[in-house]
Formats: structure tokens, sequence, C-alpha cells
């Protein structure tokens, strides 16, 4: 069974987004959770990954990191789990929507960090982060339109392009950011995965954990 190192569910939003892809496709996993920073991150983040990151992807003493990479590694390995769309031209979409959500809105990113047990409404604007927004319902839109038949998500059914916008969403809750309804319904899909649903649920539960400086573990 892969091991997938992450840090804290209510912050960590580039392991949400590793997290969210494998179990949504139904991948399984044992997770191994982390303070952000604590000594143990440090120590076993940094022991299985150079850069010194989460999320980290074990498979057998193999190591993956970075999530795109992690995406790439386990759709290859389960061709039947549909990470990337079926579609030769969906999928080739969908890797550039991660791409883009992988290096860009850095308004967003800085201005709106993922913070999903608060209540941050009306918090963090400014014109560069409207830009972001603008420019990310923007996409949400156009590629629904393109190629959301067949399913409330933005390529019809669930794949890793929703997993990278997971977190946008969480924010947009978070900051009370308003939206049209089209873009509504599309978050209330990625809202109400049972997958994000046990996020969430576990996020909201991490204030217990906070002064633990050892890896909080659970298996499925």
């Amino acid at each position: 069974m892969y091991q997938l190192l992450i840090g804290n569910k209510n912050y960590s939003s580039w392991s949400l987004r590793a997290w969210l892809a494998l179990r949504a496709s139904g991948i399984a996993f044992s997770e191994q959770r982390y303070e952000l920073g604590s000594k143990a991150f440090v120590r076993d983040v940094g022991r299985a990954n150079p850069v010194g990151l989460v999320p980290v992807l074990l498979d057998d003493g193999f190591v993956v990191w970075d999530t795109l990479a992690i995406c790439e590694y386990v759709a290859e390995r389960h061709p039947e789990a549909g990470v990337w769309p079926a579609d030769a031209r969906a999928r080739a979409r969908a890797r550039s929507l991660a791409a883009t959500m992988h290096s860009g809105f850095p308004a967003l990113r800085q201005a709106m960090p993922m913070n999903i047990e608060a209540d941050l409404a009306g918090k963090g604007w400014s014109d560069a982060v409207a830009a972001d927004v603008d420019r990310i319902l923007s996409l949400w839109g156009a590629t629904r339109e393109q190629f959301g038949a067949g399913g409330p998500f933005l390529f019809g059914a669930f794949c890793a392009a929703d997993a990278f916008f997971a977190p946008v969403v969480s924010r947009f809750v978070t900051y009370g950011v308003p939206v049209g309804e089209p873009h509504r319904a599309y978050m209330d899909a990625v809202l109400a995965l049972p997958a994000m649903q046990e996020w969430m649920h576990d996020a909201r539960q991490e204030k217990r954990f906070v002064a633990i400086d050892e890896p909080y573990r659970r298996s499925r």
C-alpha cells in the first residue's frame, strides 16, 4: 500500500490536492500527518524528500514528491482509477489546468491562505486577488462549458484537475468570495465529495493536535 506524508489538514493546500486525487479516485493508501514545521516534520519529511516539502508518496521504498508528479505516477499505475480524463484532449486540458494552478495565482495564495476551520469573510481582498479570482472563475466556466457534460465537475466526472482546485474552493468559502450560480454549483459538488467532507472534518478536529510534535498517523 502507498504511504502519503502530508501536513496539517487545515492549512496544507498541496497535501489536500494529492490526498484528494488519490482518495476520491479510490486508490488505497495510508497517511502520515505532520504538524508543519515540527521537529518530526523536518526529520521525517526531510529524510524522505530532498526538497523537504509535503506531500510525499512512498511506494515500497520508492519516493515521489510534488503533487503533479504524484498524480502522474498513480495515474500510470492505476489507469482504471480515472485520475485524468480518458479523452486525449480533455486529459491535455486537465493537465494544463493543473499546471496553471500549480504555478499561478500568487496574490490569492498569499492573501487568502487555506484555513478550513476559519470564517474570514471579506478579508484578504485586493485588486491583484480580484484578478486571480476572475481568472479562476473564467477557467472554471470555460472548462465546464467545453468538457463538463455528464457530471458536475470540470470534466464531468471528478479528476485530478478538480483536486488541484479543491483548496481554492475552500478558500472561496473561508473568505466569502462571491461567485455566480454556475460556479457555486461546481463548488458545491467539490465540497460534497465524501473525500472532501472527510478532509474538512479532520481539519476542524486538528486543534487538539496542535501541540503534538510526532506524526499523527491513520490508515484506511
